[in-house]
Order: C-alpha cells, then sequence, then structure tokens
C-alpha cells in the first residue's frame, strides 16, 4: 500500500487508502444541508461523521487492491437544481479516473450524500450505491440505476429524513437495478449515533459483498431485496 497520491489542492476526491494497481473502488460522501452556500469543512459534523464508517469499511475490505476515498464537497448545501453534491460527486469520479483508471466504483453516501450518490449511479464506473438512512424526496429519479446495484440502510427512529421516501424510491428501482435492498435499523435514529457499531458493522459487510459477491456473505436477509414490508434489523 502506499499513501495518498499528490492531486491538486482542494480536490473533490481525497484518497484514504491507495494500493499500487487499484482495480475497484469505494468513494464515501457525507452528509449537509438542504440550503447552504458556506463552504464545506472536513471538520463539520457530518463529515465527522463519516469517520468511523472510514475505518469500518477498510477493515472490512475483501482485497488488498481497493482503493477508499471521500467525496470532498465545494459547498454544504444541494441548493435546489444546481444540486452542487452531484457535481463535487462526479468530478471525484473524474479524478478517480486520473488516479487508478476506469475501475468499478461503489458509492456509500448518508442522507444528501445519498441522494448524490443516488443521481450519480449513472456514471459509467458506478457499479453500486449504499444508503445510508438517505433524504430521497418523492419523485426521485431511478432509470440511473440500471444495472447497478442499490442498498439502503434506514433508521426506524429517523425525524430528519422519510424512511418512507426510500421504501418507494427502492420499490421504483426494482424493475431496473440489479438489486435492490432496505432494511430498516431498529431503534435507529438519522445520526447513526444509536446502534452506532450495527452500522458500521453491517454497512462495511454490504460494502464487501459488493465487492466480491462470491466470497463475502450478503448481511442481508432474502426479504430485504422482496417487495413486501420492510424488514427491521
Amino acid at each position: 500500500m502506499t499513501g495518498p497520491r499528490a492531486l491538486p489542492e482542494g480536490g473533490a476526491l481525497v484518497p484514504l487508502l491507495v494500493p499500487q494497481r487499484p482495480r475497484a473502488a469505494v468513494l464515501v460522501l457525507h452528509g449537509g444541508r438542504a440550503d447552504g452556500t458556506g463552504p464545506a469543512r472536513s471538520w463539520h459534523p457530518a463529515a465527522l461523521r463519516m469517520r468511523p464508517f472510514h475505518r469500518a469499511i477498510m477493515a472490512g475490505l475483501p482485497h488488498d487492491d481497493v482503493l477508499l476515498a471521500r467525496v470532498r464537497y465545494r459547498l454544504r448545501g444541494w441548493n435546489g437544481d444546481r444540486a452542487d453534491p452531484v457535481r463535487d460527486t462526479l468530478e471525484a469520479l473524474r479524478r478517480l479516473a486520473e488516479l487508478a483508471g476506469p475501475v468499478p466504483a461503489v458509492l456509500v453516501g448518508h442522507s444528501m450524500g445519498g441522494r448524490a450518490a443516488l443521481h450519480a449511479a449513472g456514471h459509467p464506473q458506478v457499479r453500486a450505491v449504499v444508503a445510508l438512512a438517505p433524504w430521497w424526496p418523492a419523485g426521485e429519479p431511478v432509470r440511473q440505476v440500471a444495472g447497478r446495484h442499490l442498498v439502503v440502510l434506514h433508521g426506524e427512529r429517523d425525524r430528519v429524513t422519510s424512511p418512507a421516501e426510500s421504501a418507494a424510491c427502492v420499490s421504483r428501482a426494482r424493475g431496473t437495478a440489479a438489486g435492490a435492498a432496505m432494511a430498516l435499523v431498529g431503534d435507529g435514529d438519522h445520526a447513526m449515533l444509536r446502534r452506532s457499531r450495527f452500522w458500521h458493522a453491517t454497512t462495511a459487510a454490504a460494502v464487501a459483498h459488493l465487492l466480491d459477491p462470491g466470497g463475502r456473505p450478503d448481511p442481508l436477509p432474502a426479504e430485504c431485496y422482496g417487495a413486501g414490508t420492510v424488514p427491521v434489523l
């Protein structure tokens, strides 16, 4: 392994783990605000919240040739039709291709980051999206997930984003995605502080399975992929 390779200061891609010859990548996208034109900072709570996920995903990687990075946003908010975090995510994917080539990527996004990941899912390098308590307003597009895998974890007690809207989006995606699963985290909240170890471990296991479906088991039961009631874990 090597440390992060030299990239322009302030770029959209922040490498955390860079193998010599990456064959796949995981990009982590933190949350934000509906509106906010102030600069996003690495010390904001939304960004700090994802650091345990970085560690869990890194520890659970199925192979030593997977690059791990986070997406650096320019601004704190989604900002309406501008969808600023989507622009940043697409720029991070462009920089990923420069750094590692056109390797397949798994996007892991929380809240607003889950929305950005969903919108960026049509990028040629994206193979899967893992969305944590995503902010998916009614009517979010899903055609871009065609041929991709979609995994959603949403806190049962989330009062910030809607588990019902997530379930509706997953249901619509099942007609086009390669696979679409959702589970509720029992007693889970939006900040993923309640049952935090479960959030971290299940996310890391889901990422490992998506990277190596033959070698790593799916942490989600089969019921998560069905059209019935979303199971509570």
